[in-house]
């Protein structure tokens, strides 16, 4: 999905082309869970003879406050008390992204 929203619209050739992990994975499989995201309406697609070019369907923030709500409830009982601690507890978060979600939280509160 990032390299969608970066890209705006992408053939799976181009998501391929574009991804930063190693070892890259196979086209089939990008190929394979564009479809998905596709079946669950994230993403929808231009035709182009017989081959597809790709877009997002849902905004980031939205794919994140969709995302994140799910974890939340099924990880940590609903509780950002709860993610943050298990941040924490397995040094995931840093003391400068901690004095950010404190600055969050005091300019929430104004």
């Amino acid at each position: 999905m990032n390299i969608l929203w970066g890209l705006d619209h992408a053939f799976v050739k181009e998501i391929l082309e574009n991804w930063s992990d190693m070892p890259k994975p196979a086209y089939n499989t990008i190929s394979t869970t564009i479809r998905i995201l596709q079946d669950k309406g994230y993403v929808a697609h231009e035709a182009f003879g017989r081959t597809h070019r790709y877009y997002a369907t849902i905004s980031k923030k939205d794919y994140q406050k969709k995302h994140l709500g799910n974890v939340l409830d099924n990880l940590f009982s609903g509780s950002y008390t709860n993610l943050v601690s298990a941040l924490m507890d397995t040094k995931q978060i840093s003391n400068d992204e901690l004095d950010e979600l404190q600055s969050l939280i005091d300019d929430s509160k104004s």
